[in-house]
């Protein structure tokens, strides 16, 4: 069951829209739309309905950062639940991938987040054991994972009083891709004597099986005749693999228990016997295709790195790049889909799905076969990989929409597509916020002397101690505009695309804490950006229709400024695109709603109080990247910076490293991304940095 943990109360129009979504769940629509302003409280609305809905659910984000943000908040709500994060395990990957021109074979190479790889074994686990499970999920899950009946029939299943050898359950244990290992770790066993000890591949559970000699009465005389076996199992439940440097694990005597694969891909050795024929037979099909083709180059590597992998197969059940002979492990015939983390959902009956910021995340679901399929055609093509690779794919957005049960969609600013799905009448509009806060107020400016009119606007805004937002259309422009703006004395930075993310957000930490008044941007202040200071939006050439002056644009644009008690846009324009006017009637219509709420309601509205350290960044005294009058210019400091996370001082180069590496994977584990990022960028720099403070 699940249980809801929270000090607030629905307030608003929550309660409506809660309400509303529930009973469309109950009563069978398939497609629903919460469209919910930016601070209107969309997650809290989420996990209401899912109190009151009570069936497995899937949530969708389009990045890591956002999915992780999602499963920290629902964790927090969801305390005595299955709350788990599924995204990509890569902290780096590099498709496989052929250039023809070039002549360029590009081998897969990737880094695996052990991290990251628990958390989706946990994640499966969990969907194989309970019932009140929430899953936060990239796009990842339309990814191929393997069949779940088979995972679950991989299982080794073990009971106390079972006859087994020792060496009979090592082997079995290593056919599930565990490894030995004398160290205690995620996904391996140690033996001792008398003992097998293992941790699961989720890094939660620690396994202890005793063996020894069992007595079981003989067939002569009814004797009792002893044998070897399984005399006792132990289970202790930890959170995380490194709880085990700091304290002994519990234990409880358990009477038998199932060990899930450490791996996916897995198959009985009876059906991978199957598989490998048919690998076989597909291999020299293709072969004579090549050769008739002329392509002798391309069916010998063919042949050569398909025969390695069979052997690898033979060996061990397993091989580099199984993933891509999937469709015969998985007995699927060809072009049908793979299995995914939805069929994990579907083998559980009735489930629940939510697209966060629907908008951005069902073009990014939309597109994701396209890219995988060209790239793999060309593979297959010279002789790379067998056609059956091309099946080791993401899901065909048809073949997402059918695998979906009931879903609702989550924006700001639905697009067509989420809004013609759900139907005007299955529109669940939050609008209120708790703060009282309304959507800003809207002014249009003809575009001749558009600098002089933003100059004067933005010395009104710094007079108050409120910051500002500028958008134009293209990264010169914006370098120029803040060399403009510096050369007269405004404290300004800009952001585009060639800036690093990490980068980025410092830049907006600084400009939260005032080292600068100004950012200009272009298409970088959307989504996911939380700037409470911030009280004047300028859209420059707001009349240029396109994606980035489009509706959704606009309105996502201007939510930036409804943290702030003076929220105000300026577009500056000389005709009324369709665009501007959906924005300004949407906006307008929403803050009416506003003020008659708070009218009703004797609210006041109050600017939102964001501690700065929310940004989990570190606070320098000098920005990184500052722009002074005569253009930009670049600071480069280490051992003497004021930080939140941590005071250097005047400690030796390696000691600041060794402290600063530890914090790094510290946050890493956390799921604090952008931290772990931060610390990473800092630890380069002070390795490749002067030995003197600069």
């Amino acid at each position: 069951m699940f249980k809801l943990t929270s000090k607030f109360q629905p307030t608003g129009d929550q309660p409506d829209a809660i309400a509303k979504l529930t009973k469309g769940l109950k009563s069978n629509k398939r497609y629903q739309v919460l469209l919910g302003v930016t601070g209107s409280g969309k997650t809290f609305t989420m996990a209401k309905v899912i109190e009151q809905y009570q069936k497995p659910t899937l949530i969708i984000s389009h990045n890591k950062t956002l999915a992780a943000q999602l499963y920290k908040e629902f964790k927090e709500f969801f305390p005595n639940n299955a709350v788990h994060y599924f995204v990509s395990y890569y902290d780096y990957y590099q498709p496989e991938a052929y250039i023809p021109h070039t002549d360029t074979y590009i081998e897969k190479d990737s880094k695996i987040n052990e991290e990251l790889d628990r958390l989706r074994h946990a994640t499966t686990q969990a969907l194989m054991s309970r019932n009140d499970v929430i899953i936060v999920a990239s796009v990842s899950c339309i990814y191929n994972l393997g069949s779940p009946e088979e995972y679950k029939n991989m299982g080794l299943n073990i009971f106390e009083g079972q006859k087994i050898t020792p060496n009979e359950l090592i082997h079995k244990l290593v056919r599930l891709q565990y490894a030995q290992d004398i160290e205690l770790k995620r996904g391996c066993f140690r033996k001792t004597k008398n003992e097998i000890e293992l941790m699961g591949p989720d890094g939660q559970n620690v396994f202890k099986m005793t063996l020894g000699p069992i007595y079981s009465p003989g067939s002569a005389k009814n004797k009792f005749i002893p044998s070897e076996g399984i005399i006792k199992i132990l289970h202790a439940g930890i959170t995380e693999p490194e709880e085990l440097e700091t304290k002994d694990p519990v234990f409880e005597k358990i009477v038998e228990t199932t060990i899930l694969p450490a791996k996916y891909w897995l198959t009985s050795d009876n059906k991978i016997a199957i598989a490998i024929e048919n690998i076989k037979s597909e291999l020299q099909h293709t072969i004579k295709t090549l050769k008739k083709a002329g392509k002798l180059r391309e069916a010998a590597r063919l042949y050569e790195k398909t025969m390695y992998d069979i052997d690898m197969m033979k060996k061990t059940g397993y091989c580099h790049g199984i993933e891509n002979y999937s469709r015969h492990l998985d007995f699927r015939k060809s072009g049908k889909p793979p299995y995914t983390l939805l069929d994990f959902f579907i083998s559980k009956g009735e489930f629940f799905t939510i697209i966060d910021e629907s908008h951005i995340s069902i073009p990014q679901i939309r597109g994701m076969f396209h890219g995988d399929h060209s790239r793999k055609s060309t593979l297959v093509e010279y002789g790379f990989r067998l056609p059956s690779a091309l099946d080791n794919r993401p899901l065909k957005f048809l073949e997402f929409e059918k695998r979906i049960q009931k879903l609702v969609y989550v924006s700001a600013t639905p697009g067509k597509y989420e809004l013609k799905r759900a139907g005007k009448e299955n529109i669940a509009e939050q609008l209120i916020r708790p703060t009282g806060l309304l959507d800003p107020t809207i002014e249009i400016q003809p575009t001749k002397n558009q600098i002089k009119h933003l100059l004067e606007e933005v010395k009104k805004r710094i007079a108050s101690k409120e910051r500002i937002i500028v958008t134009t259309l293209t990264k010169k422009m914006a370098e120029n505009l803040s060399e403009y703006l510096a050369e007269t004395g405004i404290k300004v930075n800009y952001l585009h695309s060639e800036i690093k993310t990490l980068e980025r957000l410092k830049i907006l930490k600084d400009f939260r804490l005032g080292h600068y008044d100004v950012i200009v941007g272009v298409n970088l202040l959307r989504e996911g950006l939380d700037l409470p200071e911030v009280s004047l939006i300028a859209i420059l050439d707001a009349d240029k229709e396109g994606f980035l002056r489009n509706t959704t644009t606009l309105i996502q644009t201007m939510g930036r400024a409804a943290r702030h008690i003076n929220g105000h846009v300026v577009l500056y324009a000389d005709k009324m695109t369709d665009s501007i006017k959906s924005a300004i009637y949407e906006t307008t219509r929403r803050r009416k709603k506003q003020e008659k709420h708070n009218e009703n309601n004797n609210i006041i509205p109050e600017t939102i109080q964001k501690a700065i350290g929310d940004f989990d960044l570190p606070v320098s005294q000098n920005s990184l990247t500052m722009l002074a009058t005569d253009g930009i210019t670049k600071t480069r400091r280490w051992g003497k910076e004021n930080d939140e996370l941590i005071i250097f001082g005047n400690g030796s180069r390696d000691k600041i490293v060794s402290q600063l590496t530890k914090m790094m994977e510290q946050a890493a584990r956390k799921m604090e991304y952008d931290k772990a990022l931060t610390l990473r960028e800092q630890i380069r720099k002070i390795k490749t940095g002067p030995t003197e403070p600069a």
